[in-house]
């Protein structure tokens, strides 16, 4: 039986020097950051993350960016909730370094502008009507926004996740190009430990084969997100490995 991993685990988990400076670096280069400190907990691992951003991106968008960063890039799940932003309408002083009433400025660096997977979950739209539902799934790449849509009849009203995450699927493979070859096996809504889950199996052909990809996320900002989510979960390390 499947059985989803608690959230925070793996970003709070006890590690053998975890590269803070190198996540540090990677969450300055997401959209409108201007600077970022992740403090450590007693235990080793992450503690609290506080993010100074540009008045022009969202609280809401920012926490989503560097949940989505973290998790890609490190594999590190954090709990929203041990993410603060600020927001500032100041940003060229705060980025030319002057007096701000956030955190020390971390510039990015090549090497963590390149190594990340620039693939965010931007927003979904979802309609329902007599006739069908229907959904669109954006994510961001880099200064792109790519979206993708999904339709299926009144008696499929139910499995709005799997919907929501084809839509996901289709996006994605926009994103990442042709050669990016996915197919949505199926999603579920699982409960484990109190909480509600999205589970997800996504398949990477390759060649004459394919590979069973799983994600999960737990339903916080609502099962359309989840379900977003949880497919970027199943296929950020496979697309990091190049494939």
């Amino acid at each position: 039986m499947f059985v989803p991993r608690a959230e925070g685990a793996v970003a709070t988990a006890p590690s053998a020097r975890l590269p803070m400076a190198d996540a540090e670096e990677l969450l300055a280069s997401l959209p409108g950051v201007i600077s970022v400190r992740i403090l450590e907990s007693d235990g080793g691992g992450i503690g609290d993350v506080h993010v100074l951003t540009a008045a022009d991106v969202s609280p809401k968008q920012t926490v989503r960016n560097v949940e989505s960063a973290l998790l890609a890039q490190f594999g590190w799940r954090i709990d929203h909730r041990k993410i603060s932003v600020a927001t500032t309408s100041d940003a060229g002083r705060a980025r030319a370094g002057r007096p701000s009433a956030g955190p020390a400025l971390v510039p990015p660096t090549p090497r963590a502008i390149e190594s990340v997977r620039r693939v965010y979950f931007e927003d979904v739209e979802v309609r329902r009507s007599s006739r069908a539902l229907w959904c669109r799934v954006m994510l961001r790449k880099g200064a792109e926004i790519v979206s993708a849509e999904a339709e299926a009849p009144p008696a499929e009203r139910a499995r709005v996740e799997e919907l929501v995450a084809r839509a996901a699927v289709s996006a994605l493979t926009r994103a990442e190009g042709d050669a990016l070859d996915l197919a949505l096996e199926g999603a579920e809504l699982v409960t484990a430990f109190g909480r509600e889950f999205v589970f997800v199996g996504v398949a990477a052909r390759q060649g004459r084969g394919a590979t069973l990809l799983t994600g999960s996320c737990e339903v916080r900002d609502g099962l359309e997100a989840a379900a977003v989510l949880a497919v970027l979960d199943a296929t950020n390390r496979w697309i990091a490995r190049g494939r």
